[in-house]
């Protein structure tokens, strides 16, 4: 309790102005030992430190008036809006050891999940602190990073992990919607609604086994509301696990969700530039933060492109707030939340969500005009005239070309090629699946029709986050951008795949809609066109970033996995890709009728594939994107045979 009063007495004295909106920062206990004390080189142990942070947003200032509906939320005496995020950090126990780069992850639905990426850590859920195997690889604690957490996400999540407590406006009703696909059989089965329900009387459900099909009320499709604002589902025969169930109904009470951005945005001013004893960042009056670097990964990466086509990079003394931002895996896609009746937990994929408006204009970070509509905007229009853009990396899988429409970051909403500015680099990670830990395995899931792709991302993310540290710190020009393009005639209309044994027939991908969202369910008024990767005789796309993996190949990697029977036949399996191994021998190929050559063809020694391999990665490595550390990791799992991590025969 000594520290949560120490917290608040700092505070207490400092103005307005120099705090930001940052009103409380209460640490909620002592810093204890993270990873069982464990050094990580010259930089030492670190220490874990929880806290919750207070903000007071003026609903009048030009920077928080973009919240929709902070006019209308409750307010403190002082006429301000207040909200409160749950924080975690991590640093160095002494931080004159670190370098003084602050790395600040919005949580993925309330989850800590950036050191699974960066330092390949356990892949049971969110990462632990505590254990020294919790660490992974240490990576970001062996550069001397300062690790931060802040809570963004204010509506249920399924994580239950860490939030933003934000003000609900009672008194206020209005037209929602949920979406269901449970993919199992349980009969009933339990749905959570975002807002309670107004009237009962105005709850309709619907049943369909795909997207494109007619809403159907059958006999046996029967509800009831429980506590606690959850319904119950009891399932018509005829339909299968994958049956998409919408709920449209008057809900009450709506979130002013919009304010997380607002959290993330000043919690991390306060963390880079309050002196105070306060923050736990600061030394002899001074913060020790010198760069600031944000990373947000698929949900949470959506929520940084927000971030920033919404202006919050500018803190409310026209600062800038983050140096560097890289969105991890997003596509083209931002966050279904700073609407009333938000839900920002929602994905809008091939055969889930695809009706809510997390997916509209602008796409990508360049300015450009939208046909449908005239609009004209880019996601940093905004920060341009406010002067406060950070450096940006964009990093996708393979995946977002076929599951988050990524060709619209590349093009324009017409599909005509389109630079992007001077600040951003994107980067799409050839052969990838939207994510996978560092000890996936490419293993079966019933509900897809080909085994999981199992490439995980840490490796070539490592290499870029510290180019783009390096580039905010020191101006080092970073790798040009490695994305399918049509300029370069890698990024296609249609996909040429060949005739690969067990490659699965892609009929579905996710579409671009736009949306008339004055409607409840609502409507599609037009599309926008997404382009595919263009790839080689192997099946393997040409263009992005290749690894080891795909340029001395022993199989084709694909960021797409149809759906298997029983679960939505043919849509996209949301965030999978395939993995189809080569034929081991000539005559195995022949007899397959498989026209990729066998891997004997390819490589006839052992040697010859890892000299190969070598070869790739020491390329990579030239080029900065791929550390010493890891180009070496790679060698060696070439050498033993472990490094494509493919299906048992």
């Amino acid at each position: 309790m000594k520290h949560v009063l120490l917290g608040a007495v700092a505070l207490a004295a400092l103005s307005p102005a120099a705090m930001a909106e940052v009103v409380r920062f209460e640490v909620t206990g002592p810093p204890r030992p993270a990873f069982e004390g464990q050094a990580f080189g010259a930089v030492g142990p670190y220490v874990e430190i929880r806290a919750r942070a207070t903000i007071a947003l003026d609903p009048a200032d030009p920077r928080n008036a973009v919240i929709a509906d902070i006019d209308r939320a409750p307010r403190n005496a002082e006429g301000r809006v207040e909200a409160t995020a749950d924080v975690i950090i991590l640093r160095p126990a002494d931080l004159s050891r670190g370098n003084g780069t602050l790395l600040v992850e919005p949580p993925n639905r309330g989850r800590r999940i950036v050191t699974q990426v960066l330092n390949d850590s356990s892949a049971a859920g969110t990462p632990r602190l505590e254990q020294a195997a919790d660490a992974g690889n240490g990576w970001t604690f062996r550069q001397g990073m300062t690790l931060a957490w802040v809570g963004w996400q204010g509506d249920w999540t399924p994580g239950q992990g860490m939030k933003v407590q934000v003000p609900r406006i009672p008194g206020i009703t209005g037209p929602s919607r949920e979406e269901f696909v449970f993919d199992n059989t349980t009969n009933p089965a339990i749905g959570q609604l975002t807002y309670p329900v107004a009237d009962p009387a105005s709850i309709v459900l619907t049943v369909r086994a795909r997207q494109e099909d007619q809403r159907q009320t059958p006999a046996g499709l029967t509800y009831r509301l429980l506590e606690g604002d959850r319904i119950e589902i009891t399932r018509p025969a005829g339909f299968d696990a994958g049956a998409i169930y919408e709920l449209t109904y008057t809900a009450r009470d709506p979130l002013v969700l919009g304010m997380g951005f607002a959290g993330f945005r000043d919690v991390t001013a306060f963390l880079r530039r309050e002196g105070g004893e306060a923050n736990p960042l600061a030394v002899n009056g001074r913060s020790t933060v010198t760069a600031t670097m944000g990373m947000g990964i698929s949900q949470s990466g959506r929520f940084l492109r927000d971030y920033l086509h919404l202006g919050f990079n500018e803190d409310t003394r026209g600062r800038p707030v983050f140096d560097g931002l890289v969105a991890h895996i997003p596509g083209s896609r931002r966050t279904f939340m700073n609407v009333r009746w938000a839900q920002p937990g929602r994905n809008p994929s091939d055969h889930t969500d695809r009706l809510y408006a997390a997916d509209q204009f602008p796409f990508t970070y360049a300015t450009t005009t939208d046909p449908l509509t005239g609009a004209r905007d880019g996601l940093l229009r905004r920060c341009r005239i406010s002067n406060t853009c950070p450096r940006v990396f964009q990093t996708d899988s393979e995946f977002e070309f076929w599951g988050a429409r990524g060709s619209l970051t590349y093009t324009d909403p017409a599909g005509r090629h389109v630079d992007l500015p001077p600040e951003v680099r994107g980067y799409m990670m050839t052969g990838h699946p939207h994510y996978a830990v560092a000890q996936a395995v490419a293993n079966r899931n019933p509900m897809c029709q080909m085994p999981m792709n199992p490439l995980q991302a840490g490796a070539l993310t490592r290499a870029l986050v510290a180019a783009l540290e390096a580039w905010v710190r020191e101006g080092a020009e970073p790798p040009a951008s490695r994305v399918p393009m049509v300029a370069h005639g890698t990024l296609v209309s249609a996909a040429a795949f060949p005739a690969i044994p067990g490659l699965a027939r892609l009929t579905s991908w996710t579409p671009a809609p736009l949306l008339d969202v004055s409607k409840n369910p609502p409507v599609v008024t037009g599309s926008y066109p997404i382009l595919f990767p263009r790839v080689d005789a192997d099946g393997n796309a040409i263009g992005g970033l290749r690894t080891p993996v795909i340029e001395a190949p022993r199989a084709t990697y694909t960021g797409w996995n149809p759906r298997a029977a029983g679960f939505g036949e043919g849509a996209l399996c949301t965030n999978q890709g395939g993995v189809i191994p080569f034929a081991a021998t000539r005559a195995e190929r022949q007899a397959a009728n498989d026209p990729r050559p066998s891997i004997e063809e390819r490589w006839p020694t052992p040697a010859a594939y890892v000299a190969a391999v070598r070869a790739s990665a020491e390329r990579l490595r030239d080029e900065r994107l791929l550390l010493a550390e890891d180009m070496q990791a790679i060698v060696a799992a070439a050498e033993a045979g472990t490094l494509a991590r493919l299906p048992a025969r």
